[in-house]
């Protein structure tokens, strides 16, 4: 019997169908944020994706996905999927238990996820036992990349950013204060993709003392605020999401300096989380 595994972040879903150990067919769709998106639009995805892949039934679907999961938003979910692929058992659980099966399996440790957003917990094998809430690009996500954009853009229309590099930007990007504005307050998609998106930019200037000022403490501040507050002194960290992966010789020293393990970087949790349901 067929199972399908999907990894739904914001931006993009991952759909796996495994069947007998190994995985038979793949298809990225649009993502879900099922605390952002309209239920109408959560459903369009799944049932477009139940179109694309092979037909059912299957024994069981895996659906993990981007925001906040009341008893609500799980019930038709759950409807959705039942009508849509024909399986009997259905688990829908959020990004952050995705992260943690992917990073520590069933073992107990700490994942850690450093993407658009970040987010942390502590996991004794089987279920999450410790979180510090990340509160989003507004109130939280250190060690984001959107904080970081955040952190940036914050210094560049205060006037704080040395010149050479905010001259650059201004003429790469929408720099006026109205743009700015614009972008993060009246942005029709993502405000925090838009500011995520800054990071390679600010990243080419990584070798600039204001640069790696703002990159270190930005990570720092991921240790102090939320690593900090688990048994970092006992299990080691897996470290989830894209953003962190391709900043390894950055995220590695500092976590060293604050007595932290790294267990593995992981770009994306799907390939483990098929490993994990095989």
């Amino acid at each position: 019997m067929k199972t399908i595994v999907c990894e739904a972040g914001a931006t993009k879903a991952d759909w796996r169908v495994v069947e007998d150990g190994k995985q038979v067919a793949r298809l990225i769709t649009p993502g879900t944020n099922v605390s952002s998106m309209s239920v109408d639009a959560v459903l369009s995805v799944i049932r477009d994706a139940a179109a694309a892949l092979p037909a059912g039934p299957y024994g069981a679907v895996h659906y993990y996905t981007a925001g906040v999961i009341t008893d609500s938003i799980r019930g038709w979910l759950e409807k959705c999927i039942s009508e849509c692929f024909g399986s009997q058992k259905i688990e829908i659980q959020t990004d952050l238990i995705a992260s943690a099966r992917a990073a520590c399996g069933h073992a107990p440790g700490i994942a850690a996820i450093l993407g658009t957003g970040s987010n942390s917990c502590q996991w004794d094998g089987e279920k999450i036992v410790r979180q510090v809430r990340s509160g989003g690009f507004i109130i939280g996500d250190d060690g984001s990349a959107s904080v970081l954009g955040k952190l940036f853009i914050s210094d560049y229309i205060k006037g704080l950013v040395p010149s050479e590099i905010a001259s650059e930007y201004a003429r790469k990007f929408p720099s006026t204060y109205p743009e700015i504005v614009e972008m993060v307050y009246h942005n029709p998609g993502s405000p925090a993709a838009w500011l995520g998106s800054l990071c390679p930019f600010i990243l080419d200037h990584y070798g600039h003392p204001y640069v790696k000022s703002l990159v270190d403490g930005n990570f720092q501040a991921f240790v102090d605020r939320c690593l900090r507050q688990y048994d970092i002194d006992k299990y080691p960290v897996g470290i989830v999401g894209g953003f962190g992966n391709a900043l390894q010789d950055i995220v590695r020293p500092i976590f060293a300096d604050a007595g932290i393990r790294i267990r593995a970087f992981i770009p994306a949790p799907i390939e483990e989380l098929v490993r994990y349901h095989a």
